[in-house]
């Protein structure tokens, strides 16, 4: 995946030992190989459901792990590259669906990846950003298989005012994160690697000691380290993991990625605008008394 960085300069020199110097990070076998079967696992994600809130959301058994980050972040090009499913996540693309909880079984519906409502698009009405706000909140605080979260942020645009909301809110919640500084294929390799410690740096500062990597959906950068990470919140066990070959991992499908806000606005026309007003109404008059009571 990563790139091997060349030989020191000194090394042609005459006295210098025939010894291979490396610059990679070395990594047990055992590791890579639990990594590809997770990735081999997690590409036999199937759709499970859509909830537009907490309590009409799958059982609350299992292990479940969380995809957030603001809406042009990635998140759903992330999804479709670690399960190689272009068209998996790409409902939570359409302006309309965007509010909802979507749940992935991985073979066994007590095992799920969870895609939660992208957060930062303008063009939303303030009315549905609260109901959206009300509903995250609840399943991130009640959420009893909830192991831990993928935070993706935009490495050209980390850590903004919503991400380290975010990041402290987990970590007074005791909760796991691993960082996905995405689209990392925008970037050369030294200012990417650059972004990288200036983000861990950042989240040091901030008594914060949450994994981070680089991701890119398009040249499949990340994917089996993010395939490990994920196996083993999701406890995807070595006796699980057997049952998965190391034959080759077919490449990823390449995704079209996720909407800018300004692609976004653009396609908010006025029926958008009414719908999603309408479904912020909804979900208000669903948790009203009267309601409840029907």
């Amino acid at each position: 995946m990563h790139q091997h960085r060349g030989k020191s300069r000194n090394s042609k020199t005459a006295n210098a030992p025939k010894q291979k110097i490396s610059y990679e990070k070395k990594v047990d076998p055992a590791i890579t190989e639990y990594s590809v079967r997770a990735l081999n696992w997690l590409r036999k994600a199937e759709f499970l459901m859509s909830a537009p809130k907490l309590n009409l959301c799958v059982e609350d058994t299992g292990y479940e792990i969380a995809f957030a980050g603001r809406s042009n972040a990635g998140k759903s090009s992330a999804i479709n590259a670690l399960t190689n499913q272009k068209q998996l996540a790409r409902a939570s693309k359409k302006p309309g669906r965007t509010q909802m909880i979507n749940f992935f079984s991985l073979g066994n519906p007590d095992q799920r990846l969870v895609d939660l409502p992208g957060y930062g698009y303008a063009a939303v009405p303030e009315a549905m950003k609260i109901v959206w706000q009300k509903e995250l909140e609840n399943y991130l605080i009640h959420r009893q298989s909830l192991q831990g979260l993928v935070l993706l942020m935009d490495i050209r645009h980390p850590l903004q005012h919503f991400d380290i909301m975010m990041l402290e809110w987990a970590h007074s919640r005791k909760l796991f994160v691993h960082v996905l500084l995405t689209k990392s294929d925008k970037l050369n390799r030294g200012p990417a690697s650059k972004a990288l410690q200036e983000v861990k740096a950042q989240l040091k500062k901030m008594k914060l000691q949450f994994s981070i990597q680089l991701f890119s959906s398009l040249n499949k950068e990340g994917l089996q380290e993010l395939a490990s990470v994920m196996g083993g919140r999701l406890n995807f066990t070595l006796e699980q993991s057997a049952e998965f070959d190391l034959d080759s991992i077919p490449d990823a499908e390449a995704d079209d990625g996720e909407m800018d806000n300004d692609e976004f606005e653009h396609d908010a026309d006025d029926e958008f605008k009414d719908q999603v007003l309408d479904d912020a109404a909804a979900l208000d008059e669903a948790q009203t008394p009267e309601a409840d009571s029907k």
